[in-house]
């Protein structure tokens, strides 16, 4: 079997960088622990790739198109296929004050948004910050390790996978008549990353799922449960204090 663009794939994959084997991205929580990059934020386990999409380096995706569901494959490629040669001409100075006006203090490592392009604050001296617009990996050969998991065929395991990658995995997922409802219960965190992952999460729903013409949200609320025994035992600590004061 092969895939083609415009397939939904789970791959479980890990990078390191060739020149010291170090460990850039995992999708293996487990990995990440024992190389010291875990990150409590980061969502682990198996990750989805739409191909032809431009969302993965092309050397990965042209790999992951010549393999089958279930098969494992370690592979280096070259910069020109992974994060593309350095190009200096995206190293630039910026005047300290342009950070400061929007309150930002700029330090050696911070990785930072200028005009919609990711950048790396190099360094920070005498009024002067040195940016690096190139992407941290460039120039480099990376080394990957990829398993595919799964080749997703219905639109209830694309969406449900899209969820997961914008940190909103729906409860329950009901497809009908072109129409998809999302139902969202108690458990789900209803926090402002809740409301971003779940823009996204419809905006990919239509422009990848074709059959879908309608959504529906739904969302579970439930009143916070109080103690009663607790407020007895403050209750109580009330009244000796009340009695004390007398």
């Amino acid at each position: 079997m092969t895939f083609k663009d415009g397939d939904f794939l789970e791959v479980e994959y890990s990078a390191w960088r060739a020149i010291d084997n170090k460990l850039l991205y995992t999708t293996i929580k487990e990995k990440a622990q024992e190389a010291g990059i875990y990150d409590e934020h980061a969502v682990y386990g198996g990750a989805l790739v739409i191909l032809g999409q431009n969302t993965i380096v092309k050397g990965l995706e042209r790999e992951l198109k010549s393999m089958n569901v279930g098969e494992s494959k370690k592979f280096s490629l070259k910069p020109e296929e992974a994060f593309g040669e350095r190009d200096e001409s995206l190293v630039k100075v910026i005047p300290l004050s342009n950070f400061r006006s929007q309150n930002i203090n700029p330090t050696p490592g911070m990785r930072i948004d200028i005009d919609g392009v990711p950048s790396t604050v190099k360094s920070v001296n005498s009024g002067r910050v040195v940016v690096d617009q190139n992407h941290p990996e460039a120039g480099m050969e990376i080394i990957y390790e990829v398993k595919v998991l799964r080749l997703l065929d219905k639109d209830h395991d694309k969406i449900e996978l899209l969820g997961r990658t914008y940190g909103v995995k729906p409860s329950e997922i009901t497809i009908k008549d072109n129409t998809v409802e999302l139902y969202f219960d108690d458990s789900v965190k209803k926090n402002a990353d809740y409301f971003v992952g779940k823009a996204s999460l419809v905006a990919a729903m239509f422009n990848y799922i074709k059959s879908a013409d309608k959504a529906y949200i739904r969302e579970e609320y439930i009143r916070p449960k109080i103690d009663e025994g607790s407020n007895k035992e403050t209750g109580k600590e009330t009244e000796r204090k009340e009695g004390e004061e007398k």
